[in-house]
């Protein structure tokens, strides 16, 4: 048995024997979370901006990696980017595709 299933088997059991109680604040907590959750997944504008095709390309090549739409990759990042979440990574910029990468990783 593998660590994290013995971990939610001891939960489990835990659990059963009545050890868990609720939290306080659980009912305005969960309405709490609920409301932020809803704001965050709320899409209510529409946006366009012009982005070169390579980078398009790369970009749609990226998103089919993380088997996700391209509009969604970049909402993402978007996301991420204004929410202060977005690292950079510690080893330098990722080598940009070439036109033969990106021809095999196109998506119909």
């Amino acid at each position: 048995m593998d660590k994290e299933s013995k971990l939610e088997e001891e939960i489990l059991a835990s659990f059963e024997r009545g050890e868990w109680q609720p939290s306080p604040k659980g009912k305005s907590e969960i309405a709490r979370f609920a409301a932020m959750a809803s704001a965050s997944l709320a899409k209510d504008k529409r946006v366009n901006i012009r982005i070169s095709s390579r980078d398009l390309e790369d970009i749609q090549a990226k998103a089919a990696e993380e088997a996700i739409p391209y509009q969604t990759l970049m909402a993402s990042v978007l996301h991420k980017y204004v929410t202060g979440r977005l690292v950079e990574p510690q080893t330098g910029p990722t080598p940009r595709s070439t036109s033969e990468t990106r021809q095999k990783r196109r998506v119909p």
